[in-house]
């Protein structure tokens, strides 16, 4: 087991892990073998598709969809979509492509503890820590993409989910003029269509009095599932930790863990070491025509 805070879990299930995929994914070995054989079924059913169909990824979808299979290759059918619809920031991406936005960006971290849930924390600086000369809105999303990719290797994280806090301090209008409808549509699109990860909870806090003009590019894009999992704080970090406890977050969110002295820099070696799933995971889609 490794000791790098900045490394993700690849290893087994712990039967901690287990008992809770049983719980909230129906998981069991007998529901297990019959979705992964019913999945393989449907892809051969797709010819037009194409995806690994080794027990590792078909897994990952499936959990991401209660193991029902049905559930599983209609949202495999939406990621081809979504790739094939945004091809051209998709196309082929590797973290190195995006080196300089997410080591200098400052925008995207990733808490190196996880909550009381066993979820990862994601945090998104939208607010004065974001220089779109920097990291463009569309180097934004791909460093986004990038880190849900490699988050899926993650067996915790397939199983337990992830929460994303929004941090929108000091929020200007250099920032809102880098968001536009697109943007914010790709986005939402992605996280409610063709995120094969179990999305629980998004935070917005230190929203200032002009955030609502960011809010009134994304409410027509968000769907009820969706809404009922956005929670809005300003700078009440109390509200906050009715969902995350202050043990499981930084000083900077009125938490009692140390003040977050890491960013991008420190995880990028983590994509570089998985460079062979962003190969692989550039194939998935839809079959190329001859």
């Amino acid at each position: 087991m490794t000791t790098n805070p900045f490394d993700i879990d690849k290893g087994p299930e712990s039967p901690e892990l287990l008992a809770i995929a049983e719980k909230e994914l129906r998981e069991t070995p007998e529901i297990k073998a019959k979705g992964l054989a019913e999945l393989r079924d449907l892809l051969k059913q797709n010819p037009d598709l194409t995806y690994s169909e080794e027990d590792e990824f078909l897994i990952i979808i499936l959990r991401a969809c209660h193991w029902y299979p049905e559930s599983a290759i209609k949202m495999l059918r939406q990621i081809a979509e979504f790739r094939r619809d945004n091809w051209k920031i998709l196309k082929d991406l590797m973290p190195e492509q995006e080196k300089i936005p997410f080591q200098e960006g400052g925008v995207v971290n990733v808490v190196t503890t996880k909550d009381h849930k066993n979820r990862r924390l994601l945090i998104v600086h939208n607010g004065k820590d974001w220089d779109p000369a920097v990291c463009s809105a569309d180097s934004l999303f791909r460093i986004f993409y990038l880190i849900h990719i490699m988050a899926q290797l993650e067996k915790s994280t397939q199983i337990c989910g992830c929460v994303c806090i929004y941090d929108f301090e000091g929020l200007g209008m250099k920032q809102i003029r880098a968001m536009s409808p697109g943007n914010v549509q790709r986005l939402l699109t992605f996280i409610q269509v063709a995120m094969p990860l179990r999305m629980k909870e998004i935070h917005f806090v230190k929203q200032p009095f002009i955030f609502k003009m960011v809010w009134s590019l994304m409410k027509p894009f968000v769907k009820e599932k969706l809404n009922k999992r956005m929670f809005f704080h300003g700078n009440n970090m109390k509200a906050l930790h009715e969902f995350i406890p202050p043990e499981n977050l930084p000083k900077n969110y009125g938490g009692t863990l140390p003040e977050i002295n890491y960013s991008g820099k420190d995880w990028y070696p983590v994509c570089e070491d998985n460079h062979d799933f962003f190969v692989k995971y550039n194939t998935f889609g839809f079959k190329d025509k001859a």
